[in-house]
């Protein structure tokens, strides 16, 4: 990767953190504490975001013991 691509990735990363923050406002002000044990958190989100895993077919992969296998 050369530093042309480097910068370009930094620009995606920061508009994709941008357009997080301003689709999920109130996630972004609260911050830690809007840390919920549970699902219903997640579901909010996913639901402000209209549910974008239904656009598309996908295969989740889990493992355990964090190897990424």
């Amino acid at each position: 990767m050369n530093e042309s691509d480097d910068k370009r990735l930094q620009e995606v990363y920061k508009s994709t953190l941008e357009r997080l923050y301003e689709a999920t406002p109130a996630f972004q002000k609260i911050g830690a504490a809007a840390y919920k044990p549970g699902l219903n958190t997640m579901h909010t989100l996913d639901s402000m975001l209209g549910h974008p895993h239904k656009n598309y077919k996908t295969i989740h992969v889990g493992g355990t013991n964090g190897k990424g296998s």
